[in-house]
């Protein structure tokens, strides 16, 4: 069988990205170190078979490479970078997103105790990349070259993944983030409402009561576990968006702006320059000519 290394680097020979037939699986190959670039990162597990990487979330860094995953259980915001990489040594790596669900029903086969609340540790963490977790992997590439056999065999492959995780040494914290009734999952619930309705006006109370938290606890835990507030996240939504539609859709600043739920164009322009270091239109054109040189 292939190694990992060499599986993604099969697939990703011709292109950096390739999103596979498995709806769950990405693979990427970069050659060369890359600057931090802002990302929202899914529930999933990442890591690279060669090279290095880390995330930034906060003032929190995450650094994993062939015996390290990363393993994220909301949908963060973050700053992605590559750590390692030529062109000889290419980084490879894949991302495979999570199904919570899946975690929850095999947790309840478990006989371990219900771990306490892990909401104060954040959403995301390091663990040990061991030989039990990545056969099951090495397995779901190889189904790539039998693409009659996916339908069949890659969902009992991925449901392996999923038990071989409650298995690692971050048991705990993904069968507490699919437990029904924790802060966790209350704040899981949160967020998916943000990524919603981020174009609309954010009462906060409104959204304590509709995770069924306070407000203070609704601040508390979703602080810890992203690192930010319910508005500067719901910010964070609207002007990724933002960005996306002036790049891809040919929107001007404003009427991007109002597209994502600003009423005023001068404070769009304002904290979109906070967080991506230039204004609106700088900013866009610059990824133009990036685009276009590469």
């Amino acid at each position: 069988m292939k190694t990992l290394a060499d599986a993604i680097s099969q697939w990703t020979r011709d292109e950096e990205d390739y999103y596979s037939p498995i709806s769950n699986l990405y693979l990427y190959r970069r050659s060369a170190p890359t600057t931090p670039h802002v990302c929202m990162v899914e529930p999933s597990i990442v890591f690279v078979a060669q090279g290095a990487k880390q995330l930034v979330i906060g003032e929190q860094c995450y650094r994993y490479d062939a015996t390290r995953f990363m393993v994220t259980a909301l949908n963060l915001p973050g700053s992605s970078q590559v750590l390692e990489a030529s062109p000889d040594q290419p980084c490879l790596g894949l991302v495979y997103k999570l199904d919570l669900r899946t975690i929850a029903e095999l947790a309840t086969h478990s006989r371990r105790p219900t771990p306490a609340d892990i909401a104060s540790q954040g959403a995301a963490a390091i663990g040990s990349m061991t030989p039990a977790l990545a056969d099951p992997f090495q397995r779901l590439l190889a189904l790539l070259d039998e693409p009659e056999a996916l339908p069949v065999l890659a969902p009992l492959v991925e449901r392996e993944i999923h038990y071989r995780l409650l298995l690692s040494d971050q048991s705990a914290r993904l069968r507490q983030m699919a437990s029904v009734g924790s802060h966790s999952f209350r704040i899981a619930r949160a967020l998916d409402w943000l990524r919603l309705h981020y174009a609309e006006p954010l009462h906060v109370d409104e959204l304590a009561a509709h995770v069924k938290m306070s407000a203070s606890n609704l601040h508390l835990h979703f602080r810890q576990l992203t690192t930010m507030s319910p508005l500067q996240y719901q910010k964070w939504l609207r002007l990724n968006e933002a960005r996306r539609l002036m790049l891809n859709e040919q929107l001007d600043a404003a009427s991007a702006a109002f597209r994502v739920g600003y009423e005023s164009p001068s404070q769009f322009s304002r904290e979109y320059s906070r967080l991506f270091g230039a204004p609106p239109k700088r900013d866009i054109d610059a990824m133009r000519r990036e685009a276009a040189a590469a």
